[in-house]
């Protein structure tokens, strides 16, 4: 949790500075969604919201990599959202802006290495347009009619989240060297590890000694370390037992 906190005391500290008075920090949002004659409710707290230039901003404490990789997307979808609640409460919403703060940045790093992110603090931002508002209420609209669905079906039959979702890494066959910890290389099927062990094999320079071929099994990450109900969920109380009794 390491991480969880040292995130939470940077939005305490953010959360007491001082704002103008066109700028609202904190706020918890309440947006009612009808399916069918029901009504839920989508919820959230932005950090702050600017009326003066219709942003939404959001502060991330996360890692070099993230800048590095351009991983932006749910950060986008993040703000897009928030944007389009403050629109159904009648506030003009239009822009999106994330501040990461990367936690393990290298002066040295940022110096040398091309790509790097030159500051420990890195802004990203969105314009959204009318067609980004229009995705963005679709998805809702999709996700709340799903839940309906859901609560009419026992827990047996519903569907197990994607493979995204579950931050699912897929099996692998590894070309390993007897005495060494480190794969030679990583196949996604094991006919493909076995083609290149025997390759190696017939290499004159003796690089196929002592080579042979480990499966190593897929894992959804989420749910073995990060969901909170994976207790309850019929997907990953199989797939966890079936893993047990594989070994």
């Amino acid at each position: 949790m390491l991480w969880a906190i040292l995130g939470t005391a940077v939005h305490k500290v953010l959360e007491s500075a001082q704002s103008g008075p066109e700028q609202h920090q904190e706020q918890w949002l309440c947006v009612p969604i009808d399916v069918d004659g029901k009504t839920y409710s989508l919820s959230g707290i932005f950090d702050l919201y600017d009326e003066a230039t219709g942003t939404v901003t959001d502060w991330k404490v996360t890692s070099v990599w993230q800048v590095m990789f351009g991983d932006y997307e749910k950060w986008k979808l993040q703000t897009l959202a928030y944007c389009w609640m403050l629109r159904q409460k009648g506030y003009e919403a239009h822009r999106g802006q994330i501040v990461a703060m990367l936690r393990d940045h290298q002066q040295r790093k940022a110096k040398t290495e091309s790509g790097y992110p030159p500051h420990p603090v890195h802004v990203i931002e969105w314009d959204f347009t009318e067609d980004d508002f229009a995705q963005i209420e679709h998805e809702v609209m999709w996700w709340f009619k799903a839940v309906a669905v859901a609560e009419t079906v026992s827990d047996e039959h519903l569907n197990p989240c994607s493979h995204e979702k579950r931050w699912h890494k897929p099996d692998k066959w590894a070309v390993m060297r007897r005495g060494q910890k480190k794969a030679v290389k990583l196949f996604d099927s094991e006919d493909k590890a076995l083609e290149h062990m025997d390759w190696l094999a017939n290499q004159p320079s003796n690089k196929g000694r002592g080579l042979y071929v480990e499966y190593r099994e897929g894992e959804d990450t989420r749910c073995q370390s990060y969901c909170s109900v994976s207790q309850f969920c019929p997907y990953w109380r199989k797939n966890s037992q079936d893993s047990k009794n594989s070994h």
